[in-house]
This record gives structure tokens, C-alpha cells and sequence, in this order.
């Protein structure tokens, strides 16, 4: 993700003009042993995987000031595929498809979908669209991968190297950030601002599909400080 933003920084892609981001799965039912929350208030596509995917949003394409969305339930029931409940069926109480609109406040607009009624799907995790390119962000739930380039002028997909962020950082590297942050008396780039603009925009997001209409966020943050390339 860092080597992404440092991509943008550098105007690799001119100015962003758009982005999308598709998370797409059959449901967690398949493996999880005890899945109903995920199908309760507080759960869904959105409320679940959301967090990765708007923190990196905003990170490459700063907060998010209005929204539009729409959601539907498919299936009303589940059943449980693995474990000692496997062949459980309970109930579905949230939408499991959920699309959306995202209107950063820079200009940019990203397409949004997150679903737990896909089978499969060859949709890139994250794109962001300049006016001189593309810029192709692998998952954000599994912090690695390579980042893409395609410049209009040559043609054709190129990887970009690693040229941000913390050498072979992971899942829960943001503690140890934190922690530096502390040390050096600086904000920790996952920070309580960033945390509470990304639940807003996941709350009015829901709200757009409930009310039919486009909400403003009224929450915003500060893009958190760029990593450079630290072994």
C-alpha cells in the first residue's frame, strides 16, 4: 500500500480521477464454525471487510465527504458448512451485497462492492485511474503483493518496485508504529481520527441504501504520513 501511495505522490499516474475496489465472497458460513455474526446488526460485507478496504482508499485518495449506495439480501438463510454445527441453517438479519459511491473530498470517485453472495470473480481488489494512467493496489487484507503500473503513453503493465513502507511488516504491524509514535511523540498513522472517518463513511453507506439517497460524511481525517522504505 505504501509503494502504491509513493506511486501516486510521484505522479505516476497523474492526478487520480477514480478509483474501485471489489471484495467478493460466497459467505464465511463455508468455514466458520460459529458464522451467525456476521449476519447479525454489525455484520456484513461491509462492516467486515470494509475497514481494509476504506483505510486504503483514504490513504491513497484522502477522506471521503459523500456517498451513495445501494444493498440487498439475497438469501434469508445460512447454513453452517464446517465444524461441530456444520449443516445449521439460521438466519440472514443484514444485506450481504452492498455497492456503493464513494466522493473523496480531492475529486476522485470510487466504485465500491462488497459482497458475501459471489462465487467467484476476477475483479482487481483495488484500481485507481489518473489521468495518465493506472495503478493496480493488491489486497489490503493481506498486506503484500505487488502494485502495477500502466502508463497510456507506453502501453503496457509494468510492476512497480518496492519503494515504501516496512520491510516484511504484516498483519498487526501497526502496534508496533504505535509504539514508535509514542517514542518519538508523533501521530500514529493508524490513529482514532482515521479509524472513526472510516466507520462513518461504512454508517452512511448504509444509510444511502436504506433511504434511497446520497448521505454526506460528516467526519474527516488527515491522511496519515507516508512510510518510507524502512528495513
Amino acid at each position: 500500500m505504501q509503494t502504491a501511495r509513493a506511486a501516486l505522490a510521484a505522479g505516476d499516474i497523474g492526478a487520480p480521477v477514480a478509483a474501485t475496489a471489489f471484495m467478493v465472497t460466497p459467505g464465511h458460513e463455508r468455514w466458520h464454525p460459529d458464522p451467525e455474526f456476521y449476519y447479525r446488526p454489525g455484520g456484513g460485507p461491509v462492516l467486515d471487510m470494509g475497514p481494509y478496504y476504506l483505510t486504503a482508499l483514504v490513504t491513497l485518495l484522502g477522506p471521503v465527504r459523500r456517498v451513495a449506495g445501494m444493498a440487498s439480501t439475497p438469501r434469508s438463510t445460512r447454513t453452517i458448512g464446517d465444524g461441530p454445527r456444520a449443516g445449521e441453517v439460521f438466519p440472514v438479519l443484514v444485506p450481504t451485497h452492498q455497492t456503493g459511491v464513494l466522493e473523496h473530498a480531492s475529486g476522485a470517485i470510487t466504485t465500491l462492492m462488497m459482497s458475501f453472495d459471489v462465487w467467484a470473480g476476477r475483479l482487481p481488489r483495488i484500481e485507481v485511474y489518473g489521468a495518465e494512467g493506472t495503478l493496480s493496489v493488491p489486497d489490503p487484507n493481506q498486506f503484500a503483493g505487488q502494485v502495477q503500473l500502466f502508463r497510456g503513453a507506453e502501453g503496457e503493465w509494468a510492476e512497480v518496485p518496492e519503494r515504501a513502507g516496512y520491510r516484511g511488516a504484516a498483519r498487526g504491524y501497526g502496534v508496533a508504529d504505535l509504539a514508535e509514535a509514542l517514542r518519538t511523540g508523533t501521530t500514529p498513522r493508524a490513529n482514532g481520527e482515521l479509524a472513526y472517518h472510516v466507520l462513518d463513511v461504512m454508517e452512511c453507506l448504509s444509510r444511502a441504501a436504506e433511504t434511497a439517497t446520497t448521505v454526506t460524511v460528516e467526519s474527516t481525517c488527515a491522511i496519515p504520513d507516508a512510510v518510507p522504505l524502512t528495513p
